[in-house]
């Protein structure tokens, strides 16, 4: 399953990755498709809770055949979700998630806007969710989405009337998309928007429903449908050469750290809406019944609409510049329309078209692909203009500079001009971060206080070039930001954001240090330079019962890139006690203390993240017994790196390298979290695991999703698992079994070691087991019963077979204490042969 995995990613990598990293490439096709589109005035608002949430068969449509502006809403970013492609999890999953819809928008033609709302994990009811979140403040970022977006639709991908059904999250942005429908056209409702942009009315609004709202296809067919529209989603695009559910198809496939990899769907295919409220459909199937989608929607758009329809009439695929005169004369009247929401949007999609019919090529690419402010930066920019139209340069201005370069030279047909202009970064600039992250958030919302940014899927670039052109006579300026180019010899030319970084950064090795008695550790700092000739001190902040030497650090960096590391001893203090500590660079007075952290995949363009440097230590009462350890590999998670934090030998072990002889020396064997769903060797290699326990060793098992499960045999004897989950961090845990050795061997576990823990209890909890398991722990979120399926043990042959859904893999980059003392236990069944229990 692996390998199949790995292959669809780099199928789907190599389709995509081109477009991750540089501007798309228009050819006739899709010059003629951007026509089509620039002659619809209408557009639809997509809503709906998470990256993966929105139905992209319905997006892509909407797009591509309706040819309607669309966008999609999510209010989260995805950050309390698993990722299955690499370790990030939390801030960095949801930058990831970010890029992914991002990606998936490049290929199903929509745009992509949130709200500040967090992500903080499953929630059980809209009531729970819309209190963590802040309810008025993600209330007025879906306004604020429809009153800039301006929709003349907007389509929920949840049913408001399932509250307590369903995950708290999805009911809860179908609530307050119903809400935000009836309020964001009244000015008395958050008036300080009003100051960037107008009040809103959209025309009606519809829930996207599916046989699966109804339990079955059966009773989705029995069902009164007068309420509802239907769409054929499969139709087929001859100017893509794909269906709209092989667009779709490849979209949703961005998903890849959900693992949304997927085969292409081909075929005819229903999609139906529900009508919830606004304006009556008066028995039309057109969800913008009476609504003027022309250009005659518009005060004097019928002479743009006029001239545009002719060019979509009489397009010519061999030579799309015939039509720049046209193109040229609708864009002077555009400028000249009263409606700002439609002369905005219309002349950005009618620049890019003139641009493409003329194959200009315009790009301004650095010769390095970060700078820290006040350093200087070579750009080289390439001008070339691919067709016979008239197109002069008449200058261009930098975002670094005041005043702009003139130029006032012709661009003679397929004649590249090359420039080049040496800037100094600004010392004022603004690092290139996510723009949600500059701020300390809380559990449930992102604190970001420019209205400007609420809800942009990522920070505006700081750099870039406007090219004022003469096209025709027409003055025109084109923007660029500024990227890096660059070419491997295994990979061919590659490109790169250009970002903006601080002069150095710093950061630890771990994010968590435990201390599992009061020993002294060595911690390494790695320091960066960001310009060239860094010269200064390190020195650490921690907790005030901790002691670090040395004080201070030098450091001498000579060249940009390169790292110095140093090592600082911590001790602990001899009582159990946590904190954080911070490393600090301080350059010329000034501290920095941010670590740089980088995500690359090929499917996303290359992200920089800049985070407060900061680790965790804990002074860890805890004991251990064996020290070798196996792990089997699942979705991404840091519990081997946790395991070696206190004193356990982890190995590693590959599917292939599952067998008797390979399992015999280890002192427990640990499956890493949903590898029974991603892992498909484990379908032959199982066996292997249980002859392990049977003949006395020690496995256990982390949990797995309910659904797709790889295995018939997860355990020795009968074990359902179910979706049953405890998502509120400080439930009650009962201890059910308090005389149980894992329970009290090496370490007495006890209630106290369930405070401090981090999103949730655990998820997807057994709900039914054989005889021969003992559940040891209880609890349950407000208003359910009691789930004792969290922690579940078995005798199996001379060993131990054990089964949890506790969330260890969120809890160990937290440092709870409690986890790792419990875990302690688990890897030591077996062990307490000498051990006297006391009750």
């Amino acid at each position: 399953m692996y390998q199949l995995r790995l292959c669809l990613l780099l199928f789907i990598s190599s389709i995509v990755s081109l477009q991750a990293q540089q501007s798309k490439k228009y050819n006739s096709s899709d010059i003629y498709d951007a026509v089509q589109k620039l002659n619809v005035l209408g557009s639809v608002l997509y809503i709906a809770a998470h990256p993966d949430d929105e139905n992209t068969r319905l997006i892509s449509y909407m797009s591509n055949e309706v040819k309607a502006r669309t966008a999609y809403l999510s209010l989260t970013r995805g950050d309390g979700g698993q990722n299955l492609i690499g370790p990030e999890i939390r801030e960095l999953l949801g930058v990831i998630r970010t890029q992914e819809l991002l990606a998936a928008r490049r290929v199903d033609g929509g745009e992509q806007r949130f709200t500040r709302a967090n992500d903080f994990g499953y929630s059980k009811h809209p009531d729970e969710t819309l209190e963590i979140w802040n309810k008025d403040d993600v209330l007025a970022d879906v306004v604020w989405a429809i009153r800039e977006f301006k929709p003349d639709v907007i389509i929920n991908r949840f049913d408001q009337r399932r509250a307590g059904e369903t995950h708290g999250h999805h009911t809860a942005s179908a609530m307050l998309s119903m809400e935000a429908f009836d309020i964001a056209n009244d000015a008395s409702k958050y008036p300080s928007q009003l100051q960037l942009t107008q009040p809103w009315q959209p025309k009606r609004l519809f829930y996207n429903t599916s046989w699966w709202r109804y339990g079955s296809q059966e009773a989705f067919d029995k069902l009164d449908k007068s309420n509802m529209l239907s769409f054929d989603v499969g139709v087929y695009y001859p100017s893509k050469g794909m269906s709209n559910n092989e667009v779709a198809a490849l979209a949703s496939s961005q998903h890849l750290c959900q693992g949304f990899g997927r085969l292409l769907q081909r075929g005819s295919q229903e999609e139906y809406i529900e009508f919830l409220k606004g304006a009556p459909l008066n028995n039309s199937d057109d969800i913008f019944e009476g609504i003027d989608t022309s250009w005659n929607r518009v005060e004097g758009g019928k002479a743009i609409g006029n001239i545009l329809k002719t060019i979509e009439t009489n397009f010519d695929f061999k030579n799309p510049a015939s039509h720049v005169p046209q193109l040229l004369e609708a864009y002077k009247l555009l400028q000249s329309l009263k409606d700002e929401h439609w002369k905005t949007v219309k002349t950005k999609e009618l620049k890019t078209i003139i641009e493409a019919c003329t194959g200009l090529y315009l790009e301004v690419s650095a010769n390095t692909p970060n700078a820290a402010p006040n350093s200087s930066v070579t750009l080289n920019m390439e001008v070339l203009n691919r067709s016979t139209a008239n197109i002069d340069l008449v200058s261009y201005n930098l975002s670094t500079l005041s005043t702009g370069v003139s130029k006032s030279m012709p661009l003679t047909s397929n004649q590249k001009l090359n420039f080049e202009e040496g800037i100094t970064i600004p010392n004022n600039s603004t690092y290139t971060t996510p723009y949600w992250l500059n701020n300390k958030s809380t559990l449930g919302m992102y604190n970001v206080k420019d209205q400007n940014l609420i809800g942009l899927p990522e920070t505006p670039r700081a750099v870039f070039v406007d090219f004022n052109l003469l096209i025709e006579g027409t003055p025109i300026t084109i923007t660029k930001p500024v990227v890096y180019r660059y070419s491997k010899p295994d990979k061919g030319e590659l490109y790169r954001p250009f970002e903006i970084i601080p002069i150095v950064s710093a950061s630890l090795s771990d994010e968590v240090y435990i201390f599992e008695n009061d020993h002294q550790k060595e911690i390494e700092v790695t320091v960066k330079a960001g310009k060239d000739n860094i010269d200064g001190f390190v020195q650490m902040a921690y907790p005030k019962d901790w002691q670090v030497f040395p004080l201070k650090q030098k450091i001498k960096i000579t060249n940009k890139g390169d790292i110095q590391k140093v090592v600082f001893t911590v001790i602990p203090p001899k009582n159990q006690s946590e904190g954080l500590i911070t490393p600090m660079v301080n350059i010329d007075g000034e501290f920095y203390t941010d670590e740089i952290i980088e995500i690359d995949y090929p499917h996303i363009p290359y992200q920089t993240v800049l985070i407060p440097s900061e680790s965790k230590v804990v002074r860890l009462d805890i004991k251990i017994k064996g020290a070798s350890i196996g792990y089997i590999e699942g979705a991404g998670d840091v519990v081997p790196e946790s395991l070696r934090q206190i004193g356990y030998d982890v190995t590693i072990i590959k599917p292939e390298q599952i067998s008797p002889e390979n399992l015999d020396d280890f002192d427990a064997i640990v499956v890493g979290i949903r590898a029974y769903n991603i892992v498909e060797d484990l379908i032959f290699k199982q066996r292997f695991l249980l002859d392990y326990v049977k003949e006395g060793g020690n496995l256990i098992i982390q949990y797995n999703t309910s659904r797709g499960v790889k295995v018939d045999n997860l355990a020795p004897y009968d074990l359902q698992l179910s979706r049953d989950r405890v998502t509120d961090e400080n439930a009650l845990i009962n201890i059910l079994e308090p005389n149980h050795p894992i329970l009290n061997f090496p370490n007495k576990i006890g209630r106290q070691d369930f405070e401090g823990w981090v999103q949730e209890r655990g998820l997807y909890f057994p709900d039914k087991w054989s005889k021969e398991f003992t559940p040891l722990l209880a609890s349950n979120d407000k208003g359910e019963n009691s789930k004792e399926g969290a922690l579940l043990v078995a005798k199996y042959g001379k060993g131990n077979y054990i089964y949890t859904g506790l969330s260890f893999f969120r809890e160990f980059p937290a440092g709870v204490p409690g986890a790792y003392r419990l875990f302690a236990n688990l890897l030591s069944a077996g062990k307490q042969e000498s051990h006297t229990l006391k009750n």
